[in-house]
Formats: structure tokens, C-alpha cells, sequence
């Protein structure tokens, strides 16, 4: 090994499994934010059986899937566009909306920076402070944006802080923006994960204001980031029409699209899914809260940050750590916005969360 520190992200298991000399299947993956049951075993047995619709183009409009979507999220079906990915629907829409300036509250995830260096636009961040445990002070924020801004990003709970902004707070912001014609766009990829869903998702805000589209997937709560499967919700159907002219016909696989179909149908997968991440991440936040090591930050994702507070140890020993016993967790020091020594890692299976503890302590 070199002396030059790597740089890894949540979904780098290869490179780091090549790096340390560590088979990749004897690593558990604490980056990832997946969902550790993995995917559904009904889901499973149902792609199986249609396997033969990759012999037909799927339905350009997505209907049956939509009407699935739109139940599942109580929202009109003509609310709702199904793509690729979440990544696919965030490059749609900053083209779409070809904002001049924009504001992404930070830090968070780096894609959104990434698509906005090919539109043109401006962009700056707004710190979320660590002082304040990384919540946001919404009406600073509201005094920020009269600067000029037109377009919003939000991650909503936060990747990589787990914190979230709550409905009413949430609203106040929406209506600031609608009154200030800014464009709202809050990713909602780790809302399911939340303790009250209801009290952070802004999807029912749709219906309300239409300045304002939310996206989802299934990557991380359904355990599906291979299946690319992404939607957006906007009550704004103009703007969903122009999003989707400029979208490539059948986005989404045959099979893609009923596997979604049968993912937001099964509610024994859903309770069981919610029951493990609220109990671990409930336990794992106070054993947390122990340790003299770290600071550790109220989480609404299914996730947890934490601040190093020995002087003498960085994120990436710490990381060096873990990995020695197969536990890979997220060294935040790439994250934009985050000064100081943070690590990240999700909340996996009890055995598995034991082993992490277990090192931590050690720290």
C-alpha cells in the first residue's frame, strides 16, 4: 500500500475490497444505506415467473405502474413520472427547469452538484451547522434565498446527516419559495425509513403548491439499487409534461416496471423492514451515546452519523479500523460542507451492528 490516503464512496466495495487484499463477499457493507433483509422474497418469486416479459416493450406510459405509485403515495396517478433511477429524473428535471441560480443545502449528495455543472447554473451551498446538530434554521435559510436564487435542492431526511426538516416547517419553506417563484426539489430517497413518514415526506405538498416535485426510488428501502427504478411526484403537470418530452421513451425495463409494481405492494415486507431499522437504529444510537469517542446526531435516516472527537484519530483510521474486520463504513472527509472527523454507516442486521459497536468501543 501507498502512503497517499484513497478516497472511497458507499458503493466503492470493489475498490476496496482490491485495496485491502479482502475478499468482497466477507464484507459487510455499512456504506451502502441499503436495507439489509435485501430484496423482497415475493418480489424475487414474481420476477421469476413474468421473466418472459423482456420479450415486450413495456407500456409507454407507465399506467398500471402509476396507479400503483399513486395509491401507494396517495397522489393522483397524472402526478407521477417513473424513470431510471432517481439519477435519471434529478438530470430531467434541472433540464427541464433550467434554473440560472441555485441553492443546495449541504452537505449532501454530490450528484446533484454534478448535474447542475452541465446545465449552466450557478450554484452555492447552504451549511447546515454542526453546532445546531445539523438541523436546519429555516427562516436563515428563507433569508439566504432572497439573494437572487431560483432553484432549491433538498435531501429530505439528509444524506449524510440523517437529519430531516419536519411538515410544518416544510411547508413554511414551500410557501416562502411559491411566493418567490423558486423551484423546490426535495429527494426523498430515504423518507421510508423515517420514524413517522408523515411527518417528513412534503408528497402530500404536491397537491398544494406547484412549485415543487419530490423524487423516490427503491435502491435503498426495497433493497433494488441494481433495478434503476426511480419516480417523481409534481402536482405542476405542465412541467411533468415538458420533463417527459425530454425523456427517453421506456425508461424503465418490462420487468422493471412490474417489479416496482409488486415492491410498493407488499406491506409484510414494508412493517418488517420499518420494525428492524426502528429498533436497531433506536439501540445503536444509544449505545452511541456512550462512547466519550463520538458525538452522535439524532438520525431520521436509516443511517447515523458521527463526529470523532479524540484530537489524535481521524475518520479514516476509524474507517481502517472496521475494515480490518470486515465492516465497511463511510469516511465523510469527501462530503462538501462537513469540516471536521465524521464517519457514516448504516444499520444493518443485530449480529452485524454488534460487530460495529464492538470496534467502535475500541476507539
Amino acid at each position: 500500500m501507498t502512503n497517499t490516503k484513497p478516497v472511497f464512496h458507499g458503493s466503492d466495495i470493489e475498490k476496496i475490497s482490491e485495496y485491502y487484499h479482502i475478499d468482497q463477499n466477507s464484507i459487510t457493507n455499512f456504506a451502502g444505506n441499503v436495507n439489509p433483509l435485501g430484496l423482497s422474497p415475493s418480489v424475487k418469486e414474481a420476477v421469476a415467473a413474468h421473466v418472459d416479459l423482456f420479450s415486450s416493450y413495456p407500456d409507454r406510459d407507465y399506467k398500471s405502474l402509476r396507479n400503483t405509485i399513486a395509491e401507494y403515495c396517495d397522489v393522483p396517478a397524472d402526478f407521477i413520472l417513473p424513470g431510471n433511477g432517481s439519477s435519471e429524473l434529478i438530470s430531467l428535471l434541472i433540464e427541464t427547469r433550467a434554473p440560472k441560480r441555485t441553492l443546495i443545502l449541504g452537505p449532501t449528495y454530490s450528484e446533484y452538484s454534478r448535474e447542475l455543472s452541465f446545465s449552466g447554473s450557478t450554484q452555492d451551498y447552504y451549511h447546515l451547522q454542526e453546532a445546531e446538530d445539523f438541523e436546519l434554521d429555516v427562516e436563515d435559510l428563507c433569508r439566504t434565498l432572497l439573494n437572487g436564487y431560483d432553484f432549491l435542492i433538498l435531501c429530505n431526511p439528509n444524506n449524510p446527516t440523517s437529519s430531516a426538516i419536519l411538515k410544518d416547517e416544510m411547508r413554511a419553506l414551500l410557501s416562502f419559495c411559491a411566493n418567490r417563484d423558486i423551484f423546490v426539489m426535495i429527494d426523498e430517497t430515504y423518507v421510508e425509513f423515517a420514524p413517522s413518514v408523515q411527518e417528513v415526506t412534503a408528497v402530500p405538498y404536491t397537491k398544494e403548491f406547484s412549485n415543487l416535485m419530490v423524487l423516490r426510488g427503491v435502491s435503498k428501502f426495497y433493497a433494488a439499487p441494481g433495478m434503476r427504478f426511480g419516480y417523481g411526484i409534481t402536482g405542476n403537470k405542465e412541467f411533468l409534461s415538458q420533463m417527459k418530452e425530454k425523456q427517453i421513451p421506456w425508461s424503465l425495463n418490462s420487468l422493471g416496471a412490474y417489479a416496482g409494481e409488486q415492491m410498493f405492494k407488499d406491506t409484510s415486507y414494508i412493517r418488517q423492514t420499518r420494525a428492524l431499522i426502528l429498533t436497531e437504529r433506536d439501540r445503536m444510537f444509544l449505545e452511541l451515546k456512550k462512547m466519550s469517542s463520538f458525538k452522535v446526531y439524532f438520525p431520521y435516516g436509516n443511517f447515523i452519523l458521527v463526529k470523532i472527537l479524540k484530537p489524535e484519530v481521524t475518520s479514516f483510521d476509524v474507517f481502517e479500523a472496521c475494515i480490518k474486520e470486515g465492516l465497511m463504513i463511510r469516511d465523510c472527509s469527501s462530503f462538501q460542507c462537513l469540516d471536521g472527523e465524521f464517519i457514516r454507516f448504516c444499520i444493518m442486521k443485530p449480529e452485524d451492528n454488534n460487530r460495529l459497536l464492538k470496534v467502535l468501543k475500541t476507539i
